[in-house]
């Protein structure tokens, strides 16, 4: 996938998994006021009661939570963010190329289309199941509001950790792993196996070099593809983690809900702050990811070579 050029040496799996979790730290960060847009825009109808505040578009909804309820509200569930991204995007992305050469039965010739989706399948897979719990804990401390006599469900992150598993239980901390799961697969198949295809595309038929815009040009199409195709999901996903205990009996009554109550557009609410984070944030992490493993391979070659 998104491994050096021919001249280089091959990243090794721990290469990988390090330089995706930095990367995504430093995604996480820049893009993360985004990402909180989107979840206040995904909720919104939810509960009409809840707030007498309308969020329009990325831009307002970023201007009133800042005018409202404070800058800092823009990161709120950030260290939970980051959390994820250690224990989620690390795996999900970092053990993508080793996953797709198991497929391939470690053969030299470059893999099909079938083993890159079977790839993007399993790591996605794999990283919901470990980092669901702090997708809960970011998703709730995003989605409270202090306005209008409400009282903020937790105080921080660790504290909303104790408070589900405690009042609600243990397990409520993997509430929503189905939506979710289908979501991550999802992004992970169409933003990995279309960056790396567009990558190849772009590098084999001598439309652009293996550098920086052309890493830049494949996570922005990337981006946009994994955006249309995991939007449903990623609203469902949204509004049954931040419910109440027994406002929805399951993740189809949740959809289902959405459907009747609100009709389709319901389940692409949040579609310009999604393609704005994902798109964004798919560029920095894909962009620092290529640097980075490139930096550290040469490195190690350096150290080798002393030794």
């Amino acid at each position: 996938m998104v491994g050096l050029s021919t001249s280089d040496v091959h990243p090794t799996m721990g290469v990988n998994i390090f330089s995706a979790g930095v990367s995504a730290c430093l995604a996480d960060v820049i893009t993360f006021p985004l990402d909180t847009a989107k979840v206040r825009l995904q909720i919104q109808g939810e509960c009409q009661t809840s707030s007498a505040i309308r969020y329009k578009g990325v831009l307002g909804t970023i201007s009133t939570l800042a005018k409202t309820e404070g800058l800092a509200k823009l990161y709120s569930g950030l260290p939970a963010g980051l959390q994820r991204q250690i224990s989620s995007a690390s795996l999900r992305i970092g053990l993508y190329d080793t996953v797709q050469e198991y497929f391939t039965d470690g053969k030299e010739t470059p893999a099909s289309l079938g083993s890159k989706i079977l790839a993007g399948l399993t790591t996605g897979g794999v990283a919901v199941f470990i980092g669901q719990p702090t997708e809960v804990v970011k998703v709730r401390l995003q989605a409270q509001s202090h306005l209008h006599g409400l009282k903020p469900r937790y105080t921080g992150t660790y504290n909303a950790y104790r408070i589900i598993a405690t009042t609600e239980s243990f397990t409520t901390l993997w509430k929503g792993t189905s939506p979710n799961l289908l979501r991550n697969v999802i992004i992970n198949c169409s933003e990995l196996v279309t960056y790396d295809l567009m990558k190849e595309t772009f590098v084999k038929n001598n439309i652009l070099a293996d550098d920086m815009l052309c890493h830049l040009v494949s996570a922005l199409i990337a981006g946009f593809c994994a955006t249309v195709l995991s939007s449903p999901a990623d609203v469902v996903k949204t509004r049954f983690i931040n419910s109440p205990q027994g406002y929805y009996s399951s993740v189809p009554n949740c959809a289902m809900t959405m459907l009747t109550k609100e009709g389709v557009p319901a389940f692409f609410k949040g579609f310009v702050p999604s393609f704005l984070r994902l798109a964004s944030w798919n560029v920095i992490m894909f962009v620092c990811f290529e640097q980075l493993k490139r930096e550290l391979m040469k490195s190690r070659r350096t150290v080798d070579g002393a030794t």
